[in-house]
């Protein structure tokens, strides 16, 4: 379980994951020994998952951001494990999800232009035998940033 520090640490280390112990111990009021070993053991149970630095995709050359829902002709184990690993070898798409409701899948997607988008989902997505079929809507704008979580 997650005392109010750790929650707090969390919180902390979600804005500034390059925050130091000395730093998180005067935000807790810890030493920065006791913030380290927090820390630390919040990273050993798995807690922490690892850190990661956001890039901006517009500079990266990433003009299109898209979801797209994928329904499955089949749900077969096999069917989902291959659909899963055509999704993993895909750096377009940064992340995914299974579903309740008419979709299987809900895919997050980045593409340098329409064209990329396109290709992936006519010649990646609609091209495996396990998609019956796929929907996507182009984000027009993020108005609210992918944001840390409410601990």
């Amino acid at each position: 379980m997650l005392d109010a520090i750790d929650s707090r640490l969390l919180s902390e280390l979600q804005k500034n994951a390059h925050l130091t112990a000395e730093a998180l111990g005067e935000i807790l009021n810890l030493s920065p020994s006791q913030a380290g070993r927090r820390r630390q053991r919040l990273e050993a149970e798995g807690y922490i998952l690892g850190y990661a630095a956001r890039v901006d995709p517009l500079r990266a050359g990433l003009a299109v951001q898209a979801f797209v829902q994928v329904q499955m002709a089949s749900q077969s184990p096999e069917a989902v494990r291959a659909f899963a690993t055509l999704v993993a070898t895909r750096p377009e798409i940064v992340s995914a999800w299974t579903l309740t409701g008419e979709a299987d899948h809900l895919l997050r997607a980045y593409c340098s232009d329409l064209a990329a988008l396109n290709r992936l989902i006519h010649q990646v997505l609609l091209a495996h035998p396990a998609v019956a079929r796929v929907q996507s809507q182009i984000v027009m704008d993020q108005f609210k940033p992918d944001a840390p979580l409410p601990i």
